[in-house]
């Protein structure tokens, strides 16, 4: 019995072994299949990982390539630019120094403009002195004339003015004489001829008395309204604001020149420098309508020459686009 149950014993730990056996190697395919498709992924894992290591890669290298190429366009950009600003300075120097020679040849003008007006105030009085001696000496031949037509006649007649038998004196007639024209008669009573007033002032104004000079112009334009020298006059108190600064008050004596005496030689110049009067106020469009007018007006002339060469420094056309 005992036997037997030793060989039931004996059995049994043998079907356990047998059933541990197979336990085990029904489980090791199975681990086996594990392991595989571990390492399987394991391998996609490192393909992922090289492909992402060639993509960053060639994300660099063109990365690199777009560096390149931007610090090449930033280099062309800069160049272009000092290219911009060389040609740029240069175009302002040559407008500098092209406004300065019109400057210089507009002040050249000027100065022979104003030469000029002097010489013919000067050969205004000898023509005036002329007259006077002629008109003398045509007095003088009447008084001899007459003394030798009459028997008689006091000899020093000659001295004190004589004059033929029946004719009246002009201080008693009250008829004009020989020696002062009719019609003739100065602006005032006590003023200076226009001539000598406007000769001193000039005088005055080459030698920078501009004060002075400023007031003795206003006494040709006060006694001499209608005298061409008083356009001048206008001109020349102008430009001695205009120097002081006194813009407002050059523009009215500019525009007195221009608006009274149209047939000035001073209009071209008093529209160039009203203009700059302007610009000088900070009114930009007044001055641009200013100088298209010198333009229009007087395309030839120098001033307009200077205009032309001012506006275009602005960038502003010489003609108002319409």
């Amino acid at each position: 019995m005992s036997t037997r149950y030793a060989l039931l014993a004996r059995t049994s730990k043998s079907l356990g072994i047998t059933a541990a056996l197979l336990a085990v190697s029904l489980a090791a395919p199975q681990a086996r299949a594990a392991n595989k498709d571990i390492i399987q992924l394991q391998v996609q894992v490192q393909q992922l990982q090289d492909a992402v290591a060639r993509l960053q890669q060639s994300n660099d290298e063109r990365m690199g390539v777009l560096k390149d190429l931007v610090q090449q366009s930033a280099d062309s950009v800069n160049k272009m630019s000092s290219s911009m600003d060389a040609i740029q300075l240069q175009i302002k120097n040559q407008q500098d120094a092209q406004n300065g020679k019109i400057d210089q040849i507009s002040g050249q003008i000027q100065s022979l403009n104003d030469s000029l007006d002097e010489l013919k105030a000067r050969l205004d009085h000898l023509e005036k002195m002329v007259g006077d001696v002629q008109s003398q000496q045509q007095s003088i031949s009447a008084a001899i004339q007459g003394g030798q037509g009459s028997p008689g006649a006091n000899p020093a007649g000659a001295n004190t003015g004589a004059l033929p038998p029946g004719t009246e004196s002009p201080l008693t007639s009250g008829k004009p004489s020989a020696a002062i024209p009719a019609g003739a008669s100065p602006a005032s009573p006590a003023a200076p001829p226009a001539d000598d007033l406007y000769k001193t002032a000039l005088n005055d104004y080459m030698a920078a008395k501009y004060k002075l000079a400023s007031s003795e112009f206003g006494d040709v334009i006060k006694n001499y309204p209608d005298n061409p020298l008083s356009g001048n006059s206008y001109y020349y108190r102008a430009e001695i604001d205009y120097r002081a600064g006194r813009y407002t008050e050059a523009i009215k004596s500019y525009d007195a020149v221009i608006n009274n005496y149209p047939a000035s030689n001073k209009v071209p110049v008093s529209r160039l420098h009203k203009g700059q009067a302007l610009f000088a106020l900070k009114q930009r469009d007044a001055g641009i309508r200013e100088l298209r007018l010198l333009i229009q007006r007087f395309p030839n002339s120098p001033e307009a020459m200077q205009a032309r060469s001012r506006l275009s420094g602005m960038g502003v056309t010489t003609s108002a686009r319409r």
